[in-house]
């Protein structure tokens, strides 16, 4: 029997997007190598940084593909005369032209797999929506209007086409039926609202899609080759001209359009459609793919978004934009190196020289130069003003003497690069106290002074994330994981000597689970101490004493070959291998729109041969991928800008369920009210500072609470 109304949801909390799910590669915090060299550490010393080499993911997610959609003969008939708009013809017309920007996830239950896949694109974005559970809940007129007869909603989004469920008896039967279909379709013609499938078969139930049965199966790793046609360009018009969007572990249908049939294939494979965009003989635009796409595969990721812009006709509440940041930690600094033979140098350990540095800061200039789309990347130095020479005069040259190489020319690319403070001496912050945390934040600071660099002192990345709840209960162990006693175990004397230099925000890194914002792309006010919010960063396995691919290779290996600590692969891998799995995991962040930087140490800057490192093969083998697929740009702010992106996304959620926001089809404005004050953002929509991405705007818009701000707005064809 159905129950209750539309399950009410201003926003899911979603996912943890971060963690392998049924799997012991779960992110899990810090650990250490199996062999004996990986794991033995040095104790603390003035001018020496230590770490733990962070377990990140190892590859993307696979989910097993699902098999084919139920079948169902017949359609259900259209009743034109359905109406969801209510009878006075004033308000009909009126309210016809209104809808708010929200979307409607009709689903057939909890365990339908498109819901994860749905609420993956919509959590991203941070877009307003609501899930319909059709096999319990019903579906109404009234249900899909607001008070005053304004459309509730901007774009239906299905999770296949027919909603079919067993219906006990060995058959079949659709979570809506022919009243509940009509009403859903009503309001689509009423409201000139749009519907998109994630799935769907050819066949006739309970509507014609213009498809027509060619072939079906499953697809396993191996991807198949698709083509974005004309009109699938123009939908996906954020990917590159050509692309090929590749399909894995899923199930296809492989059919061809309808003679005569209003639709157009959006996306082929040979002569195959796998994507339709249709009009219904009552004039509703819909659009379908053919073709599983659980929220893992890269294929969810390229065209989820695309058939939520284009159902929403591009005008939501939320964003998505690409990034890419890096941040390179322990600058100035010795740390520890672990060499290809397997021994660990930690007496003096490894420490780049000013040659590296110049191949470095070469490197990054040819890696703009040869990718367009991140023409304005900038490394991100976390440093630790200890290890610097003050005496070291500021000069790219190489005649002039200098005490320090490496300190003479960064003060020479001191631009070059954006410098976030690290702590002075690199201690570890647990339980240090008020006036070492003070002195070790406030001489960092005045040091880059001194050096010419400059520093945003809001932000502050301590070693090892220390003093932030993360740690072993023996301080003088650094072999074994620490253990995440959550922020409220943070170490208040930090909290209160950051606060009082002007902290805002602190690294905390998505290894920890409370570390993890509830929301994408947040950040977290610190439990302790409200004025200062934890903005995680991406762990990688480019291990911090690693320098080469030989030294990365046996750490690798050590870590999840077949005789390693955390076994996952069947075969020890290849430095090519290694850096071909850790772009894919990587890209996922990238493709799913996350701001958060990917953490490296120094020792993965130096120059291995050739101006080549560890830093610059991952980030141009994650350049590369993304080339490959879009023509919108990678964003790189600067730290503090970063930050305060997440905390602005983290009050957009806050915000978001108060927030009513109503397009206006007649005037083409957008109207947004708000029962508490608020900040949320708006894409396609005219608010002031909006900026151009792609072919869409990206604004913020501030509201009081009962004061109405309506602006224009800008939908897509």
């Amino acid at each position: 029997m159905k129950m209750s109304n539309i399950q009410r949801i201003g926003f899911a909390r979603p996912r943890n997007w971060a963690v392998v799910a049924g799997s012991a590669l779960a992110m899990c915090g810090l650990f250490t190598a199996n062999s004996q060299a990986a794991v033995t550490t040095a104790a603390d010393e003035p001018g020496k940084a230590h770490a733990f080499p962070i377990k990140a993911p190892v590859a993307r997610p696979k989910v097993d593909k699902l098999g084919p959609l139920p079948t169902m003969t017949g359609t259900v008939p259209v009743q034109r005369s359905t109406t969801v708009a209510r009878t006075s013809a004033a308000l009909t017309a009126a309210a016809n032209d209104r809808v708010g920007l929200r979307a409607l996830v009709v689903a057939v239950d909890e365990d339908d797999w498109g819901v994860a896949t749905w609420k993956s694109v919509l959590d991203r974005v941070g877009a307003a929506y609501d899930v319909l559970y059709t096999r319990t809940q019903p579906l109404t007129a009234q249900s899909l209007l607001q008070g005053d007869g304004t459309g509730r909603y901007n774009a239906i989004l299905l999770t296949n086409n027919s909603l079919l469920h067993p219906d006990g008896d060995g058959g079949f039967v659709s979570g809506l039926d022919t009243a509940e279909w009509n009403v859903l379709w009503a309001y689509e013609r009423d409201f000139g609202v749009r519907q998109a499938s994630l799935y769907t078969a050819y066949g006739t139930f309970p509507e014609d899609y213009c498809l027509r049965a060619g072939s079906e199966g499953g697809v396993g790793d191996t991807p198949i080759s698709t083509q974005l046609t004309t009109a699938g360009a123009g939908v996906f018009d954020y990917l590159k001209s050509g692309v090929n969007v590749p399909i894995s572990l899923s199930y296809v249908y492989r059919g061809t359009i309808a003679a005569g049939c209003s639709a157009d294939p959006v996306i082929t494979a040979g002569g195959d459609v796998l994507g339709v965009r249709s009009t219904s003989t009552d004039g509703r635009e819909r659009m379908a793919l053919t073709f599983t796409s659980n929220q893992y595969l890269p294929q969810a990721d390229l065209l989820t978004y695309g058939l939520f812009r284009w159902a929403t006709r591009g005008l939501f509440l939320g964003e998505q934009r690409h990034y890419l940041n890096a941040d390179v930690d322990d600058w100035f600094s010795y740390t520890d190196h672990l060499k290809a033979d397997g021994t660990l140098d930690t007496d003096p350990g490894f420490r780049l020289t000013r040659s590296d540095a110049v191949a470095f800061y070469n490197r990054q200039n040819s890696f703009r130069s040869a990718n367009s789309l991140a023409s304005a990347f900038k490394l991100n130095i976390a440093y630790n003003g200890e290890g610097a020479e003050l005496l070291s005069l500021p000069t790219c040259l190489l005649n002039l003497p200098v005490l320090d190489g490496l300190t003479s020319y960064s003060r020479c690319r001191a631009s070059s690069f954006t410098w976030i403070n690290h702590t002075f001496s690199h201690p570890k912050m647990n339980s240090t106290d008020y006036g070492t945390n003070y002195s070790e934040i406030l001489a960092n600071r005045t040091r880059a002074g001194l050096l010419g660099l400059s520093v945003d002192p809001k932000v502050l990345k301590t070693g090892e994330y220390s003093g932030l709840g993360v740690y072993h209960p023996d301080p003088d162990n650094d072999i074994d994981p620490p253990t995440d006693h959550g922020l409220a175990a943070s170490n208040p004397e930090l909290l209160r000597a950051a606060k009082d230099l002007g902290v805002k925000y602190l690294h905390g890194n998505m290894s920890f689970n409370s570390h993890k914002p509830s929301c994408f792309n947040c950040g977290i006010y610190h439990p302790l101490e409200p004025a200062v919010m934890v903005v995680p960063d991406w762990p990688t396995n480019i291990a911090y004493h690693t320098t080469t691919p030989d030294e990365e290779t046996l750490f690798y290996n050590s870590y999840y070959g077949p005789s390693g600590k955390f076994p996952y692969w069947p075969a020890n891998q290849t430095y090519a291998q290694i850096i071909g799995h850790e772009s894919d995991v990587a890209m996922q962040h990238v493709m799913s729109g996350s701001v958060y930087t990917h953490t490296f140490h120094q020792g993965n800057a130096r120059d291995y041969g050739s101006g080549k490192s560890l830093v610059f093969d991952w980030l141009e083998a994650v350049a590369a991928k993304y080339n490959s697929y879009y023509k919108v740009p990678l964003l790189t702010p600067n730290w503090g800008t970063l930050a305060e992106y997440t905390e602005n996304r983290t009050k957009h959620f806050a915000g978001l369920g108060n927030v009513n926001a109503v397009y206006d089809r007649v005037a083409d404005t957008v109207t947004f009210t708000s029962t508490a004050a608020t900040t949320v953002f708006a894409t396609n929509a005219a608010v002031a500072g909006a900026t151009a991405y792609g072919t869409d705007t990206v604004g913020q818009v501030t509201l009081a609470a009962g004061t109405p701000v309506t602006v224009a707005a800008s939908v897509r064809p």
